[in-house]
């Protein structure tokens, strides 16, 4: 291309619209990029799959090792308010001027190669990283794990976090087939670490078939805790006494038992003290995964989007103590097990505040009440002060909506994409200027 866009937005721009399909499954066309780019990395690279967790993992082993003095790069996907939080250096999301160079760069070594938005985005998290010469490089998986664009890079440790249902028209519809799918970050030789306590056996099978050194939850480390503190034990020892992570949720331990058992793997290249340790879980932050906001009535911000990360939602707002209403935000893509999300929730929510969302593949605020009537068995009565179903085209205004209605000891629950929590954020943060 002659001439490169000037500014980020334009650029995203161009990126959604330079490759006929959304998401190509396959990796044959980034594989050659990444070898025109010769990218090679002398520090060790870790990969993150899974159906839940990938998020909280990748960002406890960020604030960890940043907290040990290592110069760290971070990949994730997708953003909540921009897109250059998808990468961080040390702590620090790109620059607009630095993305906008790192494309430009690589927009000269793909030639004529066709990438989409998200392989492109990827190859040029990889170039920046590699520039940027750093201690440790992590990167989270977009979909799946085996054609996933991040698995041309070759992990010295792979985690896989949980494996469900989630993105069935891509992955295949049960567990097997889907554990098959994000077992494709693993290598010969290397760490992988399967963090589900119940491991498909098709993840076991091809660990083994390719001679991975598999980690297993409760077979090799495993976590044990009461109210004031937890303790961690791998293949190399124990780590005792240490803080719960900043992070809430029922399934932080899991994620952070993943977390040291990488560690753990890696502790000859990347030694991690005690107290970087317990540091690094104290203060990790991660917006939108049950995220509670200051103030009254109390506001959760949650990503959760599928049936298993609903249930943890369910859990969480079960251990919080009383709250007279509950009032949701749901917003969903239509692709999602709504019906199996509702089901986890129903019991939690008394008033209902679904949206539409700003994509296409969203299901519309209608779909989700109709999925709502079906769950509860009827339709709320109209001035029925204990459950209502209201509709609304926007998230920001089923927020406004539920804030009008809540009493100051209820609480608003956000979650169903990222769309919901962003639309929210956003509304919060005009309100608040």
């Amino acid at each position: 291309m002659e001439n490169h866009p000037t500014t980020l937005a334009d650029w995203l721009a161009l990126l959604e619209t330079m490759h006929p399909k959304a998401i190509d499954m396959g990796l044959d066309r980034v594989r050659q990029v990444k070898e025109a780019m010769a990218i090679e990395f002398a520090c060790p690279v870790i990969i993150v799959g899974g159906t839940n967790g990938k998020g909280s993992t990748c960002a406890m082993l960020e604030s960890i090792l940043l907290r040990a003095g290592y110069r760290v790069g971070l990949y994730t996907s997708p953003h909540i308010l921009h897109f250059n939080e998808r990468m961080r250096i040390n702590g620090q999301s790109a620059t607009d001027a630095e993305l906008i160079a790192v494309f430009n760069k690589l927009d000269v070594i793909r030639a004529d190669v066709s990438l989409s938005y998200f392989e492109f985005t990827t190859l040029a998290a990889m170039q920046l990283f590699a520039d940027a010469k750093l201690d440790a490089v992590i990167f989270e998986v977009g979909l799946g794990g085996r054609l996933d664009a991040v698995n041309v890079l070759d992990a010295d440790v792979s985690i896989v976090t949980s494996v469900d249902i989630d993105h069935t028209e891509y992955l295949g519809d049960t567990r097997e087939k889907i554990g098959f799918e994000k077992a494709g970050i693993f290598r010969a030789g290397k760490t992988a670490i399967c963090g589900d306590p119940m491991p498909p056996q098709s993840l076991i099978d091809h660990a083994e078939k390719i001679g991975a050194d598999l980690w297993l939850f409760n077979r090799d480390f495993n976590y044990s805790g009461d109210k004031l503190q937890w303790n961690f034990s791998g293949r190399s020892g124990r780590r005792n006494s240490l803080a719960y992570p900043a992070l809430r949720g029922a399934n932080q331990l899991l994620n952070a038992s993943g977390v040291l058992a990488a560690l753990d793997a890696l502790r000859l290249r990347l030694p991690v003290g005690a107290q970087e340790v317990r540091t690094g879980l104290a203060l990790v932050d991660l917006p939108g995964r049950f995220q509670v906001l200051p103030g009254q009535p109390t506001v959760i911000l949650d990503v959760a989007h599928n049936p298993h990360a609903a249930a943890t939602l369910s859990q969480n707002l079960g251990n919080m103590g009383f709250h007279p209403y509950t009032y949701a935000v749901f917003g969903s893509m239509q692709d999602k097990d709504i019906a199996g999300v509702i089901e986890h929730l129903k019991g939690q929510v008394d008033h209902w505040c679904v949206t539409d969302l700003p994509l296409p593949r969203a299901a519309s605020a209608e779909e989700i009440r109709e999925k709502l009537i079906a769950a509860y068995g009827e339709s709320p009565a109209a001035g029925d002060t204990e459950r209502s179903i209201q509709t609304f085209a926007t998230p920001a205004e089923a927020f406004a909506n539920a804030m009008s209605r809540a009493g100051e000891n209820d609480r608003i629950t956000v979650f169903g994409s990222f769309l919901t929590v962003a639309g929210v954020m956003e509304f919060r943060h005009s309100e608040h200027h």
